[in-house]
């Protein structure tokens, strides 16, 4: 906190590889450090936001066992990870005894996306619709849920997986999925219409899982419409959404205090990130760079990741240079750096390039 001058209200922490069990341990101590000594009261992982609920339920309220929250409040498989469980269980004992003001949160800022499909936008707009339905008179309702129901129709019809590299197999640009898109924007818009009737009528957490289902409804339904785009900018275009709506979220968690928000250094950093796909080199803006301004990131480097081929630091890269935990990136002469070149695909080592764009770096020497 030294480092970063003040504390910042999304304090961003980059990985540079997913699964490492030594990385998630490292994070789950500076998360208690950062609730015990700076106040921080939410952690936001790169996972579905939607599933996120049934994690922060189980840990602000005891809903659930610990197995099924580890099996339904995760997406990519996150709730497999020993560092996750002991999170999560973490969290639930530190708020046992303690008043609802006082507990800490969870949530996932990520979409409900995985690498092949999106999910049907039907649990977002459901929720949204049945929110305003119990608070508002049916008149200004632009549908019915039966409505919703029948246009958004069989829920494999979204997710099927070979929309994600064949355009024609997407329902994003059908004429149910154009109409969906108004009604979605019509909820939406009621919610704003509504809100000081809404938010007297609300708890503070229903108010604002109400518009989380909004962002994500809106979301999802922009998403799907992108994937059944044909045209040469379609993989950026979608990655370049996935994004948004991560940025979109941690904007919200902001408003709700101090959050630390854990996930790849790329979708963190305040630069663009790039991906070859399919032999395509894409590029789109990060959720780092959409955030906002009371935003730091902290970029974590590791030396060695040895299960993977990974070893010793080459002289003149960034990790070469590392000898403790935290340091200061105008500290390194970042002009006289190389870049590292990784030998295994999912790891992605620090550019001296962008550096200047850095607050701190987290160094752990063996992940």
């Amino acid at each position: 906190m030294a480092l970063l001058g003040a504390r910042p209200r999304l304090l961003a922490v980059g990985e540079p590889t997913h699964g490492s069990e030594a990385l998630l341990a490292a994070r789950n101590e500076l998360f208690r450090e950062l609730v015990e000594q700076e106040g921080y009261t939410t952690i936001a992982l790169e996972s579905d936001c939607l599933m996120g609920l049934i994690v922060d339920d189980h840990v602000t309220s005891g809903t659930g066992t610990l197995d099924e929250v580890m099996a339904r409040g995760f997406s990519h498989e996150w709730g497999a990870y020993a560092g996750n469980r002991a999170l999560v269980s973490w969290m639930r004992d530190h708020n046992e005894a303690r008043p609802a003001s006082g507990r800490v949160r969870f949530a996932g800022f990520d979409g409900p996306l995985e690498i092949t499909a999106a999910a049907s936008p039907r649990q977002a707009l459901t929720a949204l619709h049945t929110y305003l339905a119990g608070r508002v008179d049916a008149a200004l309702l632009p549908c019915t849920a039966q409505t919703l129901g029948d246009l958004l129709g069989a829920d494999d019809r979204w997710t099927h997986p070979a929309a994600m590299r064949d355009p024609s197999q997407s329902a994003g640009r059908t004429a149910e999925a154009r109409e969906l898109r108004i009604l979605a924007d019509d909820l939406v818009t009621l919610l704003d219409l509504q809100a000081p009737h809404l938010i007297a009528a609300s708890t503070p957490d229903e108010w604002e899982r109400a518009h989380l289902h909004a962002r994500t409804a809106a979301g999802l339904l922009r998403y799907h419409s992108a994937m059944a785009d044909e045209s040469p900018g379609r993989l950026a275009r979608i990655c370049a959404l996935r994004d948004l709506m991560m940025a979109n979220n941690l904007r919200a968690l902001a408003e709700r205090g101090p959050t630390l928000v854990y996930a790849h250094n790329s979708h963190l950093q305040r630069d663009r990130s790039s991906m070859n796909m399919g032999g395509e080199q894409i590029e789109w803006w990060s959720a780092g760079a959409l955030a906002g301004d009371d935003y730091a990131f902290l970029a974590t480097a590791i030396g060695t990741l040895r299960d993977h081929g990974v070893e010793a630091p080459p002289p003149g890269t960034v990790e070469a240079t590392l000898d403790r935990a935290v340091v200061d990136p105008r500290e390194l002469a970042a002009d006289r750096l190389v870049p590292r070149v990784s030998p295994w695909y999912g790891y992605a080592p620090l550019d001296p390039a962008g550096l200047s764009r850095v607050d701190g770096i987290l160094y752990v020497k063996d992940a």
